[in-house]
């Protein structure tokens, strides 16, 4: 076991004891244990999972941020949601809307927001999806 702390500007999202943790980094996922090796590193927007004391997993949606494991593990991002915290309709208009932005392709700047903004939304409906209905 090992002390997980999951922090946005808002809140703090998570903080407990967990057996594992699993994020997406650049490069692809990494599964965080006990013992794991200290490192800093950048982490995309994602489905985080969590395998708490107990042995039961969870699930929930993270952007982008930062992870760092030492003594405890921090995981620092812009925003972090459970299932159920997620609005479904707010996100399939995100959805709906970055895709829109995508097909008129006017500024650089505006299609790498929009497919931010895209990742976000599916990201969000993946994640609520596996909850089931609320």
């Amino acid at each position: 076991m090992f002390t997980l702390e999951i922090h946005t500007p808002y809140r703090l999202f998570f903080s407990d004891e967990v057996q594992s943790l699993t994020v997406l980094l650049e490069d692809g996922e990494i599964g965080i244990c006990t013992g794991h090796a200290p490192f800093t590193a950048p982490v995309c927007t994602g489905i985080l999972k969590i395998k708490d004391k107990n042995g039961n997993r969870k699930e929930a949606f993270t952007t982008e941020g930062i992870v760092e494991v030492k003594n405890k593990t921090i995981l620092m991002v812009e925003a972090a949601e459970w299932p159920e915290e997620i609005d479904e309709a707010r996100a399939l208009a995100a959805k709906h809307d970055a895709e829109e932005t995508l097909k008129t392709r006017i500024l650089k700047f505006e299609t790498a927001a929009a497919k931010s903004k895209l990742k976000r939304a599916e990201t969000r409906l993946k994640v609520r999806g596996r909850a089931g209905p609320a």
